[in-house]
């Protein structure tokens, strides 16, 4: 097992690992045991009671988070004619059809989200095994295939972010940076469980909401309580 550095332990040294926290109070001490010399993404990890191999108890879904993530995203899009027109309306970063595929066939990758309008998947599809692995292919589940491309940039640019259940049962999503005010992330947590909240499948029994826990990069989790966080969702 790798082991710690110095800072890190006497971060820990801070956080009761046997107290789920106040929602105010995790995210006080997700800022204060931040480790590194840069801005660190806070990430939320919530384990689900559910089991991912049936398909009736998949968690997948998206949320715009009302403070965004704090990052930079460039996004592409495969389109043509009227629709290619309003996506670099929209602020798209590289907007194109056959010449955008041969390029990222090529090597190039330089995106965080794709987004196709329907007619412009049969080409799309040549890249599935290109962007599949990375999590990068177009999905009418995730609102990155439509022909409303002008509102998937805009959503995916204010915060919008994709939640999909692992195979371990947990959902992992970035929810700002460590420099954000602690009340811009808590209500970007609060919305965050909300979304996963209402997408509990039919198929999922006992209980469903099992842990959260949200940390910053390299730096100790912090345990959240679930019902204070669900008590802020319902306020707001």
């Amino acid at each position: 097992m790798a082991q710690h550095g110095k800072k890190y332990r006497e971060a820990l040294k801070l956080v009761d690992r046997a107290r789920a926290y106040a929602p105010a109070d995790a995210v006080d001490l997700v800022k204060q045991t931040s480790i590194v010399n840069f801005d660190p993404s806070v990430e939320a990890h919530l384990r689900l009671g559910v089991d991912p191999r049936h398909a009736d108890q998949m968690v997948r879904g998206t949320v715009v988070l009302p403070h965004g993530t704090g990052k930079v995203v460039r996004v592409i899009v495969f389109a043509q004619g009227e629709k290619a027109q309003d996506a670099l309306r929209a602020g798209a970063d590289e907007v194109g059809g056959e010449d955008l595929v041969k390029k990222i066939e090529g090597g190039w990758l330089e995106f965080d989200v794709a987004v196709a309008t329907p007619d412009m998947m049969g080409m799309v599809g040549k890249l599935g095994r290109i962007l599949g692995r990375r999590g990068l292919m177009p999905n009418p589940k995730a609102g990155t295939v439509t022909f409303d491309v002008e509102r998937a940039i805009n959503e995916v640019k204010a915060g919008r972010v994709e939640f999909k259940v692992d195979k371990a049962g947990i959902i992992h999503v970035p929810v700002g940076k460590a420099s954000f005010d602690a009340a811009a992330l808590v209500a970007n947590l609060a919305v965050l469980l909300d979304a996963i909240n209402r997408a509990k499948p039919a198929g999922a029994k006992g209980t469903y909401l099992k842990g959260l826990t949200i940390a910053s990069t390299m730096s100790p989790g912090v345990r959240v309580d679930l019902p204070g966080l669900l008590a802020v969702a319902s306020a707001a």
